[in-house]
């Protein structure tokens, strides 16, 4: 079973639940200092019961966390109420005639999910229910923990004993003023410290998140559960990253025969009104603009960058600093530089297929996809050694005796700023 929030945004997305039904199971669950009813929809879908939480604050225009004026004000309660409603699903929903009843797994991803180990411990156990249920929270970036005000512990439907559970201090250089005393809750940190397993998307990130520069204020709690940490690379569609039959791309290639991906490049240079040459390096980015991802690192170099014979390709949107400088290159650099703020999933099949180097100066990353599309796609990643990155690219070896270790790309150990030396 899956279950999510039935985000109704007013859009086109919304008929992702054109084939839902409502169960007509209306459930009352208590936080936020009251009685709060959702109801659930279904659809069964390749063996898998996709359950949909609906409540009218997920009806809203925006992604699932905010919208262009920043999060959302009231996640704590968008994500609370989900929480709850999750752990009543085995419970009460007759899927199939049947419930799942109590012997459950559950996977909580990232502190969104988190209140989900925290229930089971403190509100479900203590009362005879899910005795036998176990769960495991899914770290994808340490760097979101779900931090609210102390005083907000009372909304999220827990007895007051287990406070300490997710009792967090601010260090007195991160408070708003003097009399700021820093406390607060910490849903992550709750989250880690009642699950039973607790998983990284790479193995790399699951050291990292246990040292003082990774680990966000959580790495001590971390490597006292060392024992129950993990991780897991992530995997991709292979599907829909597949250059042989990928709807958005020009020309189809493979590993055997690569002609159709200097069709790709061509036609991406078309596309984004870069002179045509199929011999000058073709350099492309895709990702969020902000501090994580390494762009002010790429703003730095790309002028120095941009003085040889290439060209650059960027996709992206965030900080808008960034953004406004994507428009000043272009129009600095008309027959070297292109820049789409926002995103495309089209424009990002295509930057994958037709550029020869995809970068990836990310300052830290709990796994990375774009590296993993690159190399299906022949695109070689140059990318900083961290997390993921390190676990998934291995450094090309000119003297490697055979095929297996020759390498799939280059990976920097250094600062991130040297991977443009890779160039």
């Amino acid at each position: 079973m899956v279950v999510s929030p039935r985000y109704l945004h007013g859009g086109p997305s919304d008929e992702n639940f054109a084939r839902t039904t409502n169960l007509d199971c209306p459930t009352k669950v208590y936080c936020f200092g009251g009685i709060q009813e959702v109801n659930f929809f279904h659809e069964y879908r390749k063996g898998v019961d996709w359950v949909f939480v609906d409540h009218p604050c997920y009806h809203r225009p925006g992604n699932p966390y905010g919208d262009i004026y920043g999060p959302f004000g009231d996640n704590q309660f968008r994500f609370t109420l989900l929480c709850h409603a999750a752990c009543e699903a085995p419970l009460v929903l007759p899927l199939g005639g049947f419930t799942y009843g109590q012997k459950c797994l559950f996977l909580a991803n990232d502190w969104h999910a988190g209140l989900v180990p925290i229930l089971l411990a403190a509100k479900y156990r203590p009362n005879g229910i899910y005795k036998d249920a176990r769960s495991v929270i899914v770290i994808h970036n340490i760097a979101h923990q779900g931090v609210e005000a102390a005083s907000t512990y009372c909304n999220l439907g827990l007895p007051w004993e287990w406070y300490g559970a997710l009792e967090w201090v601010f260090p007195t250089w991160a408070r708003t003023h003097a009399l700021d005393t820093g406390q607060a809750v910490n849903i992550l940190k709750g989250a880690i410290v009642t699950a039973d397993r607790i998983l990284t998307v790479s193995q790399g990130y699951s050291w990292e998140i246990t040292t003082p520069e990774g680990g966000y204020g959580l790495n001590k709690l971390l490597t006292s559960r060392k024992f129950v940490v993990s991780g897991i690379p992530n995997g991709i569609d292979a599907t829909e990253w597949d250059p042989s039959s990928d709807e958005y791309i020009s020309s189809h290639y493979t590993a055997d025969d690569l002609s159709g991906k200097m069709e790709c490049k061509i036609a991406l240079q078309k596309e984004l009104g870069l002179p045509i040459r199929p011999d000058c390096p073709l350099i492309g980015f895709i990702g969020r603009l902000d501090y994580q991802k390494g762009i002010d690192i790429l703003l730095s170099a790309a002028p120095a960058l941009l003085q040889d014979d290439v060209q650059f390709v960027m996709l992206g949107s965030g900080e808008r600093q960034y953004e406004e400088w994507m428009r000043a290159s272009e129009a600095a650099f008309r027959n070297k530089y292109r820049g789409w703020v926002g995103f495309s999933i089209p424009i990002a099949h295509q930057i994958t297929a037709g550029c020869d180097i995809l970068l990836m100066p990310s300052r830290f990353e709990p796994c990375g996809l774009n590296q993993q599309y690159a190399m299906r796609y022949g695109t070689v990643p140059v990318v900083h050694g961290t997390g993921g990155l390190r676990e998934t690219v291995n450094t090309f070896n000119p003297f490697a005796e055979g095929e297996d270790e020759e390498g799939t790309g280059y990976v920097s150990d250094i600062l991130p700023v040297h991977i443009i030396s890779y160039l």
